[in-house]
Formats: structure tokens, sequence, C-alpha cells
């Protein structure tokens, strides 16, 4: 199991079919991984609304969801030999 505490951010990704590769890749290695899903156009509460204001215009839509990976401390390095292409 993941926890806060025994994690290392692997990679950070904007692209929906890298971060498959990547998952297809620590599962078929039997490497344990988390995946936290941002979408960067969505409001906080520091700008509360301005996504109904302004819509999308102007805001680089491949770049609107970012995925951070997470795997285990322990499996670090042997995931990011594993990763790179």
């Amino acid at each position: 199991m993941i926890t806060l505490f025994n994690r290392k951010k692997l990679t950070v990704t904007y692209d929906i079919n890298e971060q498959a590769r990547i998952r297809t890749l620590l599962a078929g290695e039997g490497i344990d991984y988390s995946v936290k899903t941002v979408n960067r156009l969505s409001s906080s509460s520091f700008s509360a609304g301005s996504r109904v204001r302004t819509g999308t215009y102007g805001q680089n839509t491949e770049a609107m969801i970012e995925y951070i990976i997470y795997v285990k401390k322990a499996d670090y390095e042997r995931a990011g030999k594993l990763i790179q292409k």
C-alpha cells in the first residue's frame, strides 16, 4: 500500500497515453503505484468562478489534466529505469 510517508514522485505528465504506458509498464513488473489527477482548469478557492467567466479561451487544453505518478520509495530506482524510453 502506498501512503504519503512511503511514496516518491516518479513522474508528471499531461499526456493520457503516456500515463497509460507508464501504468502498464509498472503493473507488468508488479510495481505498486498511485496516480493523482489534477484538473489545471478547475476553479479553486483563490480564483472562484474564473473559468465560468473566461471559459478555456487562450488555455492550452492539451495541458488541462496533470497526471502525477507515485511509487514506493523502495521501488523508485527500478521504476525509473523501467519507464525511460
